[in-house]
């Protein structure tokens, strides 16, 4: 695993121009004996300085975000990855988020989602999130039985919720398998002004949204299992957890 990359604002302007600087000095370099193709490919190995790539081989750029814990920290991390559970019997709602805020670009989050206990109402949540009506979500749980009796759901499937928690206010529901790693992407793009939000799940896109409000709203970035009523029939009967191996944004 490599150290967490994590670029604040300051260092990678500079760091931005610096690159561009030493970029025109080879462009220049390399004018008259070289094709446009030269130039291309050594823009194509510039890294963007807005991306960031946090592993979990430590919790630094992160905070604790958790509720209803009273003191008691439900996340580890160990080998690279971020262990989160709850207990069973218990409302716990243990969740990070990053430092920084972020706007338009691609969300990330590479999650094991586990055999989750029968009817529990635990739910595995990735998000971004500035306030209660400016959420959006991946949520991941065994899921109501009466809803999963309308999705045909299974026995070996868990139910994948994509939300968007106001403005407008939409919720779609996937089926997916359990005991499977998969990468889970909120990509917020700028259309008339405002972010078009488009979710994926391993590179397959669900669906996209526009959404009633833009930039002005920056996101924390949040990784979270929680006991939460929607996701199930009954409080958790067992522990549960979920595992994180990495979050990316790519601008």
């Amino acid at each position: 695993m490599k150290n967490i990359e994590l670029f604040k604002n300051t260092t990678s302007k500079i760091k931005y121009l610096i690159k561009s600087f030493g970029l025109g000095i080879l462009a220049l370099q390399l004018f008259g004996c070289s094709s446009n193709n030269n130039i291309t490919e050594l823009e194509d190995q510039i890294e963007n300085p807005f991306d960031i790539h946090l592993n979990f081989d430590s919790l630094n750029g992160w905070v604790n975000a958790s509720q209803n814990m009273n003191g008691v920290v439900n996340y580890t991390t160990s080998d690279g990855l971020l262990n989160i559970f709850t207990r069973a019997n218990t409302w716990d709602r243990p969740k990070i988020k990053t430092l920084e805020t972020f706007t338009n670009g691609k969300y990330s989050w590479r999650v094991f989602v586990p055999e989750m206990g029968v009817g529990d109402m635990a739910s595995i949540g990735v998000f971004l999130y500035y306030d209660d009506s400016h959420e959006l979500d991946f949520e991941v749980g065994y899921g109501k039985s009466i809803v999963r009796q309308k999705l045909n759901a299974k026995v070996d499937d868990l139910l994948l919720y994509t939300n968007s928690q106001g403005n407008p206010s939409k919720s779609e529901i996937f089926k997916i398998k359990r005991n499977q790693w998969y990468t889970l992407e909120i990509e917020l793009l700028i259309v008339n002004n405002k972010y078009q939000a488009i979710w994926y799940i391993n590179n397959i896109e669900l669906y996209r949204l526009n959404l009633e409000y833009g930039e002005s709203i920056p996101f924390y970035i949040f990784c979270s299992l929680e006991n939460l009523t929607f996701m199930g029939d009954h409080i958790p009967t067992q522990n549960n957890n979920a595992l994180f191996d990495y979050v990316e944004f790519r601008r």
